[in-house]
């Protein structure tokens, strides 16, 4: 089944993003317990297909999240992310997941996550 989605969805636009964790390792802790598989809130999943994200993977270093994010061709990030901000639960998601992040709780998901610029690619 993985492999024909795959197939769908040959075309994508492609996002990275980059958040600085609180450095403490019990926070950093928690923070991988909530983003263990089948822990993440469903209506925060929803919103984000809802929105036209295809695909996300976050991995961590130290205390800095590097976020991949795979999105519909014609994705228009900064409508979709604040579209994405008026989502059901989506603030209470951002204030909750505040408590780990070198962040205020009062930002949206706009705000925390910074996008990266691509400087190399192999094929081109």
């Amino acid at each position: 089944m993985e492999y024909i989605e795959q197939q769908l969805y040959t075309s994508f636009k492609r996002f990275c993003k980059t958040l600085e964790l609180t450095d403490d390792p019990k926070l950093i802790a928690a923070y991988k317990k909530v983003h263990a598989a089948g822990t993440a809130w469903p209506e925060i999943t929803q919103g984000m297909r809802e929105v036209g994200i295809l695909d996300m993977e976050i991995y961590l270093s130290g205390t800095t999240l590097f976020m991949i994010m795979d999105t519909l061709p014609d994705f228009d990030h900064e409508k979709a992310m604040n579209e994405l901000a008026g989502k059901p639960r989506q603030a209470e998601w951002e204030t909750y997941v505040a408590t780990f992040q070198k962040t205020s709780a009062t930002s949206s998901a706009k705000d925390k996550w910074q996008l990266v610029e691509r400087i190399y690619k192999m094929e081109e």
